[in-house]
């Protein structure tokens, strides 16, 4: 990977936890008055690229650094886009913070973009040997907010990456699926879609890195 790109990165990574802290900061005390609201805990599917970003620079092992890109330039997409898809959870009462939602998932497409440019290598970030390291990696992710939500349901309203089976789905399509087949029928299929739709996104990186 290139300096440049390592700085890139970096920068990101700093810009975006820098933002985050005001982010809580706000919803904390100019939204909540004081009380902190577990909903917003940084560990969604969209707050996992600001960790990448801040580790990916340092990361000596070739191997791993792709799978990092790999993450970012799939998984990381998948966020920001289909966020847009649905705004809903990205409107607030206090406007900079809408502003900041935004701003966020428009960063997460430029960061898939750069992550899937950094390393246009077919046995780089763009093979499937990567994308299968990403997808553990993200199963990883959903085992931990498994844990944060089980750990810290007694203190609020906590739902990390959506799959609480103590509160319904909320995505479109899912929340209609785990109606009729159950939550955990919904939380399965909702997992098993978004490393579908991160894979569709690997293949396009994939054949645009064949041109």
């Amino acid at each position: 990977m290139r300096n440049g790109y390592r700085r890139f990165f970096l920068a990101a990574g700093i810009a975006m936890l820098t933002s985050e802290i005001w982010k809580q900061a706000a919803l904390t005390w100019t939204v909540g008055g004081g009380s902190y609201s577990w909903w917003h805990f940084p560990f969604q599917l969209c707050s996992i690229p600001m960790y990448v970003c801040l580790v990916l620079p340092w990361v000596k092992s070739r191997r791993v650094r792709q799978v990092l890109t790999a993450f970012l330039a799939d998984f990381g997409m998948l966020g920001g886009i289909f966020a847009f898809f649905d705004t809903s959870g990205m409107h607030y009462g206090y406007l900079p913070l809408t502003v900041h939602s935004f701003a966020w998932h428009i960063l997460l497409i430029v960061l898939g973009i750069a992550a899937a440019r950094s390393d246009r290598d077919p046995s780089g970030a763009c093979s499937f040997q990567s994308f299968g390291g990403a997808v553990c990696l993200y199963l990883a992710c959903c085992l931990a907010a498994t844990g944060i939500n089980l750990c810290f349901d007694r203190y609020g309203t906590i739902n990390m990456f959506y799959i609480n089976p103590d509160y319904p789905m909320t995505q479109k399509v899912f929340r209609g699926i785990a109606a009729v087949l159950g939550d955990p029928a919904g939380i399965f299929l909702y997992i098993g879609a978004t490393v579908l739709g991160a894979f569709l996104f690997h293949c396009i990186w994939r054949a645009l890195g064949d041109r």
